[in-house]
């Protein structure tokens, strides 16, 4: 049996730790530069504010009905994530453990007596909770796919279900089945929904009753067959595998305002290449390739007087793999001198690593000096200092100083858990 332990609006709830008066309040959290909503908490869902909706739009709902507002503040996010991480480890195990994403994990439930699963599920929901501070649902299933159905059964109706689904039996899987559209299956895309019901399958049970044959030649092949094996109680995504591969990494913001100048753009792209060499070591991984890109604003005739342009981008393949913050950095500039046009203001730019491998398979290269392991040692020793420091304490000089180009953040909360200058102060 496999348990998905995910926090419910996990921004907002992260925020409500530390500002306890908000408990059944509405909040929101907003999107890099306060864009677009990222998070709601549900009693902001009841006043209509729409998931992924531009702020501007959504400013008179929010007015009108006091909504708490955040700017997103990645820092606090990151650490309540370890926290509600670590205390799985903890409780269930390290090695039964696998972090999905910030918010979500995967556990392996072997280990918990059949007549127990309930009660375990429902203590695994009460420890995060007390420990933490951060509201989660769990749901359990014999497989990865199923386990993300009961999950979602458990959100859905949070007083009914105490936010602990357990999906133990064949009929509750098939009822559970019948009430899920296949559009929001685990692993089914929305051109992949579209695509099953064009064929009349409109939920995950008369999807789980397709032959096998038919989903891999119909969706994509061994995932689609994996898939559906999932769907009928046959484990076929252990922990540590992926639905599908990660192919690429990527690192994108917009700019608090926009930005005219080279300089300004050469700062951002090496930041940007920055953040995502760190997320690939994290990850032990070398990339081949990489590609930078920039977003023009548009003037156009009417109320708005600028656009997005269509993104501008090009791509440089390395001469060989590999996860060096200097020489992707080095890569980037290049690609920025390319693609920068003088006049044109930019409103967003971005990077992608691709091509990725494993860090020891990287082949290396007979004309080209091998200094990769000392270039290794010294990204460790940077990754290491700047996380215990903050604040990005060391840096490439191709990322500026001042950073004028940087978002806008202005309902940002104090990093409460990371900056000993924003500690909560309890009087």
């Amino acid at each position: 049996m496999y348990a998905v332990v995910d926090c419910n609006s996990f921004y907002c709830s992260a925020e409500r730790v530390f500002r306890p008066e908000l408990a059944d309040k509405p909040v929101v959290v907003l999107s890099n530069n306060d864009g677009c909503i990222i998070s709601r908490s549900d009693e902001a869902k009841v006043f209509g504010v729409k998931m992924a909706g531009p702020y501007f739009l959504a400013k008179d709902i929010i007015e009108k009905h006091n909504i708490a507002t955040f700017s997103s503040n990645y820092n606090l996010y990151g650490d309540m994530s370890w926290r509600v991480m670590e205390t799985l480890r903890i409780i269930m195990g390290e090695e039964n453990v696998e972090v999905y994403s910030v918010d979500e994990a995967f556990i392996n439930m072997d280990a918990v007596p059949f007549e127990k699963l309930d009660a375990v599920a429902l203590q695994i929901r009460e420890t995060v909770e007390q420990w933490t501070g951060v509201k989660v649902s769990v749901g359990v299933a014999p497989t990865k796919v199923l386990s993300k159905v009961a999950n979602h059964i458990a959100k859905k109706d949070k007083q009914a279900t105490n936010c602990v689904t357990v999906l133990d039996t064949p009929q509750k899987i098939n009822e559970a089945l019948s009430l899920t559209p296949v559009g929001e299956v685990w692993g089914v895309g929305r051109q992949f929904a579209k695509k099953l019901i064009s064929f009349g399958i409109l939920d995950a049970y008369q999807f789980s009753k397709m032959p096998e044959e038919w989903a891999r030649k119909n969706f994509g092949g061994v995932v689609g067959l994996r898939l559906v094996k999932e769907l009928k109680c046959e484990p076929s995504i252990g922990l540590g595998d992926e639905l599908v591969e990660k192919k690429m990494i990527a690192t994108t913001r917009m700019f608090g305002a926009p930005v005219k100048d080279l300089a300004s753009i050469k700062e951002a792209v090496a930041t940007y290449t920055s953040r995502a060499a760190e997320k690939l070591r994290r990850q032990f991984g070398a990339a081949s390739a990489i590609t930078a890109f920039v977003v023009p604003k548009m003037p156009r005739e009417d109320d708005h007087p600028f656009v997005h342009g269509p993104m501008i981008s090009d791509c440089i393949m390395l001469p060989h793999a590999t996860c060096v913050t200097s020489d992707l950095i080095k890569a980037a500039m290049k690609i920025v001198d390319r693609i920068y046009e003088e006049g044109k203001l930019y409103k967003k730019a971005g990077v992608m690593l691709s091509g990725i491998i494993q860090d020891t398979s990287v082949q290396g290269n007979f004309f080209i000096p091998k200094k990769e392991n000392n270039n290794r040692m010294l990204m460790s020793m940077m990754d290491n200092i700047n996380f215990s420091m903050r604040d990005d304490i060391l840096k490439f000089a191709a990322s500026g100083n001042q950073r004028n180009w940087k978002m806008r953040q202005e309902f940002r909360s104090p990093r409460y858990t990371s900056r000993w200058d924003e500690l909560c102060e309890v009087k």
